[in-house]
């Protein structure tokens, strides 16, 4: 008989992947969705739907549901207090699941739990301490301090996409007042505005042309040009890889980590955007921490969120059970 199982949600800014794993975090069903529309009725039809229909193909007993998400959460209510790139503002999210699906629910911030997926089992296995980035449609932040993961005084602790690297920089979105975030400098839509002001100033580039085209310049096809050897598009990854790396410096000096661990979408562009990554890393970073980290590709890939909520929602039926 399939053993029991629980599904992991991991909801980006555009979409969610949800899949359901058993205690060895092995996946056995996947499904996906992508956000059409940013209204809160509509953001709980799709993820209830994407959860029954992994439920269906679960091959096994579903004990409960964690989610990941984009959000500040408070955990002692498991509120989603605020999400920059989805439309959640002070909802009681675990509660509100927890009823439509009729399972117990856990809830904690998307990239906490990616870094979750990478310590127990993936990038991070055996660190103690450790950074985690997921670079999407935004920049999400996981920290493991002495083996734990590190949630602050209520739970909000870790959003490493919004330290400001530059005063000046561009706004970073509706729900964040802040400008030059790293999420601003360094996400997937910060990779789609500078491949566009590029492809703008060089039209004869491979960028320039696919932009005359009425190609959408979004990272995977950004990525695919810079991997057919298209210069303007190698230049737009490495200007990202660069402000990502001013940015790990400033984490490397404040957390002195055994490893970065960089995953999400953007990560397809691989060394081409590790690469200058690394080299600004080398030459801010101070020493001995510079010396130590390693910078490194998540494991788990796009699924570490997915994974890592699965791994919560297990934390949490062990947790209930022995608190009886």
């Amino acid at each position: 008989m399939p053993g029991r199982r629980t599904i992991g949600v991991d909801m980006g800014g555009s979409k969610l992947l949800a899949g359901a794993v058993d205690s060895g975090l092995s996946v056995h069903h996947r499904a996906q969705r992508s956000f059409t529309r940013h209204d809160v009725s509509y953001l709980f039809d799709t993820v209830v739907d994407a959860v029954e229909e992994t439920r269906a193909g679960a091959g096994g007993e579903v004990a409960a549901v964690g989610f990941g998400i984009p959000s500040l959460i408070d955990q002692r209510t498991g509120t989603a207090v605020v999400a920059v790139n989805l439309p959640l503002k002070n909802v009681m999210f675990a509660d509100v699941m927890a009823e439509r699906l009729d399972l117990p629910v856990f809830v904690d911030n998307d990239a906490n739990l990616a870094a979750l997926a990478e310590h127990r089992a993936g990038a991070a296995r055996g660190c103690s301490e450790a950074v985690v980035l997921t670079i999407g449609t935004g920049i999400g932040g996981g920290l493991i301090l002495r083996s734990e993961l590190y949630r602050g005084a209520i739970g909000s602790a870790g959003e490493l996409g919004h330290v400001v690297i530059d005063l000046n920089g561009p706004p970073c979105g509706p729900n964040c007042p802040n400008h030059g975030c790293i999420e601003a400098m360094a996400s997937g839509t910060a990779l789609a505005r500078e491949a566009l002001r590029i492809a703008h100033e060089r039209p004869r580039s491979g960028l320039g042309r696919a932009l005359a085209e009425g190609r959408e310049l979004a990272g995977p096809l950004v990525t695919e040009l810079a991997h057919d050897g298209d210069e303007a598009a190698i230049e737009t990854i490495a200007t990202i890889g660069r402000y990502l790396g001013v940015a790990i410096t400033s984490l490397v000096n404040t957390f002195n980590p055994e490893v970065v661990v960089i995953g999400g979408g953007v990560m397809g562009a691989g060394e081409l955007l590790l690469g200058p990554v690394r080299t600004e890393v080398a030459s801010r970073a101070l020493p001995p921490s510079r010396d130590l980290v390693e910078i490194v590709p998540a494991a788990f890939g796009v699924e570490a969120g997915m994974i890592g909520a699965a791994a919560l929602a297990f934390d949490g039926l062990r947790q209930r059970a022995e608190a009886g």
